[in-house]
């Protein structure tokens, strides 16, 4: 079952979307291995018309290429065939949007795109820090993304919104300046800029929102976004910025009976597959 309106075929594609279902290193309640599968089912219950954008899916070509076959257990594996995948649709001209998985998968992919754009910045909405130099002696966590991703980067690349929780080190490693970080909110974004053309990858960790409007996440955390807010900032990343590959990750659908937390991410990705596709025409 592909997610509704990504029924182009590889090659007349612009977009590649492909699902990472692993959640092996989730600290707290895990299922976010479920979430490309329940997007995809769930998706049919919306519009392909986006009345934000007065634009429809429909007419952006996308192709649903599917969920890796990923094993279980250690992460490198994982991580590899992610960046294999990732450099796969890279190196065919198209661009990767990957669905989660818990945050770790985000990795693989940045690997792939890092190699591909060396001058590569992030852009990560997300309501943890995942800056930890390991979690529970592990390197490779959920935790830990964003500080193995600024071991590829280095300082100055990477540009976190909406964080709320974070170890007492992780936000001395950010007031260091490793990492600008806006706590709380996105309100600044509009004032942050990239010199023109720079490529960015966009992560958008779903416990950034609110657990009111989003409490299928394995580690939800109160005071988040509202959809609303979220999503005119990403419209605004896609109109200003250079996106180059994107993900959503950590929805852990099952922990959602009423199915409203699947059925925003399924809106929000809608939504995103469609301005990228009106700014890059």
């Amino acid at each position: 079952m592909n997610f509704i309106g990504a029924d182009a075929s590889f090659g007349d594609s612009r977009l590649v979307l492909f699902g990472a279902p692993y959640d092996s290193t989730t600290s707290f309640r895990p299922g976010a291995r479920f979430g490309p599968a329940a997007m995809r089912m769930e998706s049919f219950g919306i519009e392909t018309f986006s009345p934000y954008q007065d634009a429809d899916l429909e007419g952006v070509s996308v192709h649903d290429a599917g969920d890796l076959e990923l094993p279980f257990g250690g992460a490198e594996p994982v991580l590899a065939m992610i960046e294999e995948k990732t450099r796969e649709i890279l190196d065919a001209g198209k661009t990767p949007v990957m669905l989660g998985g818990e945050h770790l998968v985000s990795l693989g992919a940045v690997r792939a795109v890092a190699s591909k754009f060396p001058d590569l910045h992030i852009i990560h909405f997300d309501a943890h820090a995942d800056l930890r130099l390991d979690y529970l002696g592990n390197p490779l966590s959920h935790a830990c993304v964003m500080r193995r991703c600024h071991d590829i980067l280095g300082d100055g690349r990477i540009r976190q919104f909406g964080i709320r929780s974070g170890t007492k080190e992780e936000f001395a490693f950010m007031t260091a300046g490793h990492v600008r970080t806006e706590r709380h909110s996105c309100v600044t974004l509009p004032d942050f800029s990239l010199p023109e053309g720079t490529p960015v990858y966009l992560t958008v960790d779903m416990d950034v929102l609110d657990p009111s409007e989003f409490p299928g996440t394995g580690t939800q955390e109160a005071g988040g976004l509202q959809f609303r807010e979220l999503l005119a900032a990403l419209l605004d990343v896609f109109a200003r910025f250079n996106v180059v590959a994107f993900d959503n990750v950590e929805l852990a659908p099952q922990i959602d009976p009423t199915g409203r937390s699947t059925a925003l991410a399924c809106k929000l990705l809608r939504e995103e597959l469609i301005a990228f596709s009106t700014h890059n025409p």
